[in-house]
């Protein structure tokens, strides 16, 4: 199975949004099914085949997330930064003023879907193969 090594490995060559696609198809190379990062600090619960689970460490300290969801806003910091106008940082700090909690991503689906701290879905996306 794969590390939390070899993810940051392949998260290194992440610049921006624009990276995202090659980030994902690698990681999936590496048997990652799924994983959910939580925005307040980065840390991200990876799971694989059989049932296979491995979590990262918090990236820097807690955010604050918003109470309430701005879709529209959001919309806009993630267009931004798929278009390569932002680092992952800024991105991450983006989602917790619009009240983006976390985002689950399925390699099966290859869809990546952003949530509220109430649980709702705000927005699912395809990823580009």
């Amino acid at each position: 199975m794969f590390t939390t090594e070899q993810i940051k490995a392949a998260h290194s060559k992440v610049r921006s949004g624009a990276d995202f696609p090659n980030y994902i198809q690698e990681i999936k190379t590496l048997g990652v099914t799924a994983f959910e990062t939580w925005v307040k600090d980065s840390h991200t619960d990876y799971s694989g085949a059989n049932n296979f689970q491995t979590a990262s460490k918090s990236m820097y300290e807690d955010l604050i997330i918003s109470n309430s969801s701005d879709k529209a806003k959001f919309e806009h910091y993630l267009k931004i930064h798929q278009q390569g106008e932002t680092d992952y940082f800024t991105f991450c700090k983006h989602c917790a003023e619009t009240g983006i909690e976390k985002w689950f991503v399925s390699l099966d689906k290859m869809t990546c879907t952003y949530y509220d701290k109430a649980g709702n879905k705000i927005l699912e996306e395809q990823i580009p193969q």
